[in-house]
């Protein structure tokens, strides 16, 4: 998996203050996308040990409250195995770290993915031009959601995080 940034102290996406790993490439190409040099999946960083180390030295202080994954898309295929695999070595070792995902897909359509396992958050759709509202919360167009995904799991319906 390739990477185009590591934002630390990041204060929009998300609640609280976060540390956010923009992963590279994506497939769905919204109209006017605020990040079209994330789409082609062969540009970016190689994610590696050394990337690890630097989103652990930013999770362990003390005022970081959250971990979030955008793009470019987190939850493409070509991305899907890897950001599992980080979202579950973050719950695990962070607990207390909410991990929140940028995704085009609709969460329906993703209920099976194991990621969603240790998501807390999910702004879920894609981002369409046309529904672009710049005063709502963590999202940029109306008919995307930001679900809570542990409710939603335990209680098998859709709940949106308020």
């Amino acid at each position: 998996m390739n990477y185009s940034n590591i934002t630390t102290c990041d204060v929009c996406n998300g609640l609280g203050i976060g540390v956010v790993l923009w992963c590279q490439g994506c497939d769905l190409h919204c109209e006017k996308c605020h990040n079209p040099e994330t789409w082609d999946f062969e540009k970016g960083i190689p994610f590696t040990e050394r990337t690890w180390k630097i989103i652990e030295t930013e999770l362990n202080k003390s005022y970081i409250t959250r971990f979030t994954l955008s793009g470019g898309h987190p939850l493409a295929k070509e991305n899907l195995k890897e950001v599992t695999n980080l979202c579950k070595l973050i719950k695990a070792k962070y607990p207390d770290i909410k991990i929140w995902i940028y995704t085009g897909y609709i969460y329906e359509n993703i209920k099976s993915y194991e990621i969603l396992k240790y998501v807390d958050i999910l702004v879920d759709g894609p981002f369409i031009w046309k529904q672009r509202d710049i005063t709502l919360p963590f999202k940029g167009s109306t008919n995307q959601r930001v679900i809570d995904i542990q409710k939603s799991l335990k209680e098998n319906k859709t709940i949106l995080y308020e």
